[in-house]
């Protein structure tokens, strides 16, 4: 039976587009960027036309901005172990937001051994981050904050352009994580004066092992692994030409569609979160409006978030996310919904759903029914 997959979030899958485009680069013009030959120069061109698309994607000054990585982790390592290495000389001050994926607050609390200060910033109860606290805590010494543009368990957009223009009254770096947002919204790295912005492949429909961090010109960061000098000497190793040339065509079709998608999954979205509020005790996460129109994500009280996931996912084939997809095998409440205020008990019975291309709005009736039958049927089961 075709089941409807809700975790767009964790995993999307290659766009047949992109699929169709990228082929030649595993069996035909395959060769090794680095090489002089003509496989090798093909080869060559397609990272750099990947580059260029990526580039356009998020308003880049030059496709020489765009360094390419193995994922959004590397590009979040590169980019904070990159930019407080480098400029320790000035401060060695780090500031994060305590709604940061994994990839974000592990580098800065490794950093952390080595003799930096780390500083989080909180959020309110829609997630949103608290400006006032980002005044407090920005200084002088400060070299890198990080803020994520949208937090992707939760869905919450963040104001951005205030908080760049906040950090940089100091002289401090910003380091933005765009990989659940970039594709879904518009993002420009000029326009919001982002110094760093990590992205990632999948994120928008192209192939896994893939990402790139944006480097703004003039910023200086070193290396976090060493080899030859692929990628400026920043992300060294043979390029996966494949998993590129995919994700710049990914790029490509994310910036030409990315108005029409969203306005049709936010329609949707809308719709399954008026449809599964009425169910008992079901509350949203994150903040209502500002948010990704693709994400819909609730709480509900007295069953657990693992047991809703197995559960849509055995009884309805209806897959959705609880928590992080990266930090969900450790069984312990979301670092995001306790940063919003909520208890661990609270925390637990999350539920998220991100939607995607494949998703219509005539799925909604269906997985607003599986949920409110999944919710009463744990909730029999339930000793609380």
């Amino acid at each position: 039976m075709c089941g409807i997959y809700l975790d767009h979030q964790s995993c999307c899958p290659v766009d047949p587009r992109v699929e169709e485009f990228a082929r030649r680069y595993s069996c035909i013009d395959f060769g090794n960027p680095s090489a002089l030959h003509s496989r090798g120069l093909a080869a060559k061109t397609a990272v750099e036309e990947a580059r260029e698309k990526v580039a356009e994607l998020i308003g880049a000054e030059n496709p020489e901005s765009i360094i390419f990585t193995s994922g959004a982790t590397q590009a979040n390592n590169l980019a904070i172990r990159g930019a407080a290495l480098r400029n320790a000389a000035r401060g060695k001050k780090l500031l994060a937001s305590q709604i940061e994926h994994i990839s974000v607050l592990n580098p800065h609390k490794d950093l952390k051994k080595g003799g930096f200060e780390l500083d989080t910033i909180p959020v309110d109860g829609m997630c949103v981050i608290d400006i006032s606290s980002l005044e407090r805590l920005a200084g002088k010494e400060t070299v890198l904050a990080s803020v994520m543009y949208a937090n992707g368990e939760i869905g919450t957009i963040q104001p951005i352009k205030e908080v760049s223009e906040i950090v940089h009254r100091e002289g401090t770096l910003l380091h933005v994580d765009a990989t659940a947002a970039a594709g879904k919204i518009a993002v420009d790295v000029q326009k919001e004066g982002i110094d760093l912005l990590t992205l990632s492949s999948n994120d928008i429909y192209g192939p896994q092992g893939a990402g790139a961090l944006y480097v703004r010109p003039g910023v200086r960061i070193q290396p976090a692994i060493f080899g030859g000098g692929q990628e400026r000497g920043l992300s060294p190793g043979t390029e996966n030409i494949y998993a590129l040339a995919g994700f710049g065509e990914a790029a490509r079709l994310a910036r030409l569609e990315m108005a029409e998608e969203s306005r049709r999954l936010q329609a949707m979205r809308d719709a399954l979160m008026d449809e599964i509020l009425k169910i008992d005790e079901a509350y949203l996460t994150g903040h209502p409006s500002q948010r990704l129109p693709h994400h819909a994500s609730f709480r509900f009280s007295r069953i657990e978030g693992e047991s809703i996931l197995l559960t849509m996912d055995a009884m309805f084939n209806i897959q959705v996310s609880t928590g992080s997809a990266c930090s969900s095998r450790t069984l312990e409440p979301s670092h995001v919904l306790l940063a919003i205020g909520l208890r661990h008990e609270e925390a637990h019975g999350s539920m998220i759903m991100t939607l995607g291309r494949q998703n219509s709005i005539s799925q909604v009736p269906a997985i607003a029914s599986a949920t409110e039958k999944t919710v009463e049927r744990l909730r029999a089961l339930s000793p609380l």
